[in-house]
Parts: C-alpha cells; sequence; structure tokens
C-alpha cells in the first residue's frame, strides 16, 4: 500500500506539474498565431493606406476563418475608417505607436460583449497626416482551448494516478506475496520444527534466492541444535549411572563409622551430588522439551495441596525463613508433577534471594488460577525480567556457587507453564522483592 500510494503520488505530482507545462505552452503558441494572424492583416490595412487607401475597402471586410476587427484612427483620435463589426464604435485601443511602429495588448472588448481579443497597433504615415491600423481579434477560440485542455487534463489526471496507483498495488503485491508467505512460514518455525522449510518461489528471481539461502540457514541450525541437543541428552544419560553409583557409595560413608574430621567432607559430597543429580534431570528435561515437547499428563489437579505441601518442604529446609500462606481451594487440569516441580523451582529461587520472608498466595480470579510467589530480596531489576527466564542465566547477586543455581529453575518453569496454557511473569513487590506470578485456566 505505501508503494502504491507513493507511485501514485510521484505520478501525480509529475502529471499536474507537466499538465501545467502543456496547458501554458499550448496557450502560448495559440496566442502567437493569433498574433500572428493580427499582425499580418495589420500590415495590410497598413499597406492599403500607404497606396493612398487602395484597397482599403477590401482589407476592412471581415474574414470567413475568424472574428477580426479593424479600424483606422486619425491624429486626432477619431475613427476613419473599420469594418462593419465596429462601424461608429469609438476606438478599441488607445495605444497610438509611431509611423513604422507597431504595439500590441490584450484587453476586452465593449463593442464585442466584452470579449477578451489580441490588440495590435501599428503606425502609418500617409498624405492626409499619421494614421493607427487596430486589428483585433478574439482570443474566444484560445480561451476554449484552454479550458478544453484543462478540463481534459482534469479528468485523465486522477484516472492516470488512480491507474498506476491500482497497478503498483497490485503489481507489487504479487511481487511480495512469496515474501509474506516466507514471513508467514517463518513466524511457524520453533525450535520444536526446525526441520519446517521456506516455501521457494518458482521465480528465478532475488527473493527465490533470498528464501534458498534462508533455508540453506536453516539446516545449518537444525544440523547444529540437533548436535548440541544429542550432546546433552547423551552427556546427561551416561552421566547419571557414575553418578549414582556416587550417591550410594556416599550413602554407604554416611553410615560408616568415619573420623570426625572426614564427616563434613562426606557430607558436602552427598550435598553437591544431589545438586549434581538435579542438574542433570533438568538437563535431560529440557532436552526431552526441546526434541517432542513437554509430555504432561491430563488429570484434575487441587493446586492448594501442592501449595501446602512445598510449604512444608521448604519450611523444614529453610528454618530461618518465615513463609506465610494465603491458600484459597483452586483446582487446574494438568500434570501434577510438572505443577509441582514449577512451585518447587520458585520457592527454591525465592529462599535463595528472600532476606527472611517468603510469601505464597493463591486465589481464583475470573476462571484462572493465579499463583504468586513474593519474597523481601533485593528484587529484580526491570531490564532482566524476561532476561532470567533464559537457560544458564543467573544475576550477579546470584553467582556464588553455594546461593546460586544453575540457571535452569526459572525457564524450566516457564516452559511447563506455557504448555499447560498458562503465562508466568516477574513484577516488583511494592515493599521491595520479587513477585513471580502464575496464571493458569482453573
Amino acid at each position: 500500500m505505501r508503494s502504491a500510494l507513493a507511485a501514485a503520488a510521484v505520478v501525480a505530482i509529475a502529471s499536474v506539474l507537466s499538465g501545467v507545462a502543456l496547458v501554458v505552452a499550448a496557450r502560448i503558441i495559440l496566442i502567437q498565431n493569433v498574433d500572428q494572424s493580427t499582425t499580418q492583416r495589420a500590415t495590410q490595412v497598413a499597406a492599403a493606406l500607404g497606396d493612398g487607401g487602395a484597397g482599403l475597402t477590401a482589407v476592412l471586410r471581415p474574414s470567413p476563418r475568424d472574428r477580426t476587427i479593424v479600424q483606422v484612427v486619425g491624429a486626432d483620435g477619431r475613427v476613419v475608417a473599420a469594418s462593419a463589426e465596429v462601424g461608429g464604435a469609438d476606438p478599441i485601443s488607445p495605444l497610438r505607436p509611431k509611423a513604422g511602429q507597431t504595439q500590441r495588448e490584450q484587453r476586452r472588448l465593449a463593442v464585442a460583449h466584452n470579449e477578451s481579443f489580441q490588440v495590435v497597433a501599428t503606425g502609418v504615415a500617409t498624405a492626409d497626416g499619421p494614421r493607427t491600423v487596430l486589428v483585433g481579434q478574439s482570443l474566444d477560440e484560445v480561451n476554449d482551448g484552454t479550458e478544453a485542455t484543462i478540463g481534459a487534463l482534469a479528468v485523465g489526471l486522477p484516472l492516470l494516478t488512480a491507474v498506476v496507483g491500482v497497478a503498483t498495488f497490485l503489481f507489487v503485491g504479487r511481487s511480495l506475496r512469496p515474501v509474506d508467505a516466507m514471513r508467514r512460514q517463518a513466524d511457524t518455525i520453533t525450535a520444536q520444527n526446525l526441520h519446517t522449510r521456506l516455501p521457494v518461489p518458482a521465480t528465478a528471481d532475488e527473493i527465490a534466492a533470498l528464501a534458498t539461502t534462508m533455508n540453506t540457514m536453516l539446516d545449518r541450525i537444525e544440523a547444529t541444535t540437533a548436535a548440541q541437543r544429542r550432546f546433552v541428552a547423551d552427556a546427561s544419560h551416561e552421566l547419571r549411572s557414575p553418578l549414582a553409583t556416587i550417591h550410594a557409595g556416599l550413602d554407604i560413608l554416611e553410615q560408616a563409622n568415619l573420623p570426625a574430621a572426614a564427616a563434613p567432607h562426606v557430607h558436602r559430597m552427598h550435598r553437591e551430588s544431589a545438586r549434581m543429580a538435579a542438574l542433570i534431570d533438568d538437563l535431560l528435561l529440557l532436552a526431552r522439551a526441546d526434541e517432542s515437547g513437554l509430555r504432561l499428563g491430563r488429570e484434575d489437579v487441587d493446586l492448594d495441596d501442592l501449595v501446602y505441601a512445598e510449604r512444608d518442604r521448604l519450611t523444614a529446609q529453610h528454618p530461618r525463613l518465615r513463609v506465610e500462606t494465603q491458600v484459597a481451594p483452586v483446582r487446574v487440569e494438568g500434570d501434577p508433577q510438572h505443577l509441582q516441580r514449577v512451585l518447587r523451582n520458585l520457592l527454591d529461587n525465592a529462599a535463595r534471594h528472600a532476606a527472611g520472608r517468603v510469601r505464597i498466595a493463591l486465589r481464583r480470579d475470573d476462571g484462572r488460577a493465579e499463583l504468586t510467589v513474593a519474597d523481601d530480596g533485593p528484587g529484580i531489576a526491570p531490564a532482566d525480567r524476561e532476561r532470567v527466564f533464559d537457560r544458564f542465566v543467573r544475576l550477579d547477586d546470584a553467582r556464588s556457587r553455594d546461593g546460586g543455581g544453575a540457571g535452569l529453575g526459572l525457564s524450566i518453569a516457564r516452559d511447563i507453564v506455557t504448555a499447560h496454557g498458562g503465562t508466568l511473569t516477574i513484577e516488583n513487590a511494592p515493599a521491595g522483592g520479587a513477585v513471580l506470578r502464575i496464571r493458569l485456566p482453573a
């Protein structure tokens, strides 16, 4: 549409300028023709006067081809001879050139119903004294021709502009239709369907070359992504078995009668192995989600039961925290294990950053379940509220090994919530801290 409007505007401006130039040039040419004819007639009358008046009557007769009037004015300003149309009328012009000189003007004549005339005045020296030959020719045909040209342009130029605009709209739209098809197809390509390719138009032009290039780029992206997913999945699978062995061995060591100096080290190794196992589980979940999407069970889930269970777990793990709950019974349809994992990730994230209080609220609002997890920590800057949902992203205050996670919890939580048809957003609490808000269909 913009291209069509721009083309129409350019054509309209060019057409108007060309039309004005055409009208002006045509009017100048027509007036020059009238002036030439009038000057020729004045020359004929002047020649007749120079010959002593012989043939004057003949040249004063009106011409059948044009509307010309002739007057011969004496030195005293009286008309001494005139064509029949202006017989007895006053001089048609005040011009009084000297003998041998010619002057001209355009004026409206009362004797001709106030029409516009081209008047040529020629000075002539005769035996009876100086005379002025006044010849006037009507410009009515010139005006009619100019008006006809303007009328034709007034009809033709808008029509031309409309035709150019419509043609540009159709042709440009037809040319861009493959681009629009490519855009729609590209909009559907996600990490789950990287095998999809853009349609390549049959025309061997730049658009077809663009589609081919982008499909080649998608091939490289798909190959790289597939290799990365295989690496993550294979590495995670390979790590689970030796990690399980290490975990079992540490369980045995904790039950053994170890020296007092060795017990804290074994306990720390046990905690780190559990942390590594959780990280491997997260990587496997993301790998499966990238490969074929999350496989969700569908059953009725009481969110309030999940909230109470996770509250008790959090209270036991972090006795220093004051956990406040405001829970109303809400039921949703979904996968209880995945929803519990979302709640656990959010609560663990809040516990890591809270200064001393975590608040959990659950309510039903306009057919949707709304779950909020708030802490009284430093909060999250507006510029980081979307970035924290990216994988392996940890903010500066959470980069320590003990205080920060791997940067996967919020990413997993959002993927699960989105798969359930909900949203997960971050806001700042009025009194400080961060508020993570989940909305799910109730």
